[in-house]
């Protein structure tokens, strides 16, 4: 796995590194996967606890201790729990998402897939979102694993992050470059 790391640096693509050969270890990625989507999924819906990850102001003892009751709460354990834990503990909080992507990436690349994000101005239908595969699998040449985002700020249109690459198609940028344009004639 030494080329996944080339893929993902610093100190979220260590730690998503490491918890990615603990899982492969323990024969439970997709048990991982799972659980660091119900994190993430969490953590995108409450500003608490993205001020929590975030803020300096909290000490290492009240970031464990809070990410110890959610992950209780939750029933989030197995390797997931005592890594965020561990983060907790070494005051990692902050890198988090980072390492959610990276883990992702990481196992997507184990799989022989390739990894997209794609944010879009409202929710993909199941038909939609099986045609936005097909037509990323064209262009990385292999499956790809897609984490869908809602952003209405888009306004239409896609915004596709496919390794490297970026697709923006958002009606937002178009409006943007189309401002910028006038502003120039004028």
């Amino acid at each position: 796995m030494a080329q996944s790391g080339s893929m993902i640096s610093g100190v979220a693509g260590r730690y998503a590194l490491s918890l990615f050969e603990l899982a492969q270890e323990s024969n439970a990625i997709p048990q991982v996967e799972e659980d660091l989507g119900r994190f993430e999924a969490m953590l995108e819906g409450s500003e608490d606890l993205q001020r929590l990850i975030k803020s300096p102001v909290f000490s290492a003892d009240e970031q464990f201790k809070a990410v110890d009751a959610v992950l209780t709460r939750t029933k989030i354990g197995g390797l997931v729990g005592n890594f965020l834990r561990v983060v907790a503990k070494n005051r990692r909080l902050f890198a988090v998402p980072q390492m959610i992507r990276g883990f992702r990436k990481v196992a997507a690349e184990a799989r022989g897939e390739a990894a997209a994000e794609v944010a879009s101005a409202h929710a993909l239908s199941a038909a939609q979102e099986r045609g936005l595969k097909a037509a990323l699998k064209q262009v990385a040449g292999k499956e790809v694993t897609v984490k869908v985002t809602v952003d209405p700020s888009l306004l239409g249109g896609l915004v596709v992050k496919l390794g490297s690459r970026q697709i923006d198609t958002s009606l937002k940028t178009k409006l943007n470059s189309l401002k910028l344009a006038l502003k120039e004639v004028g």
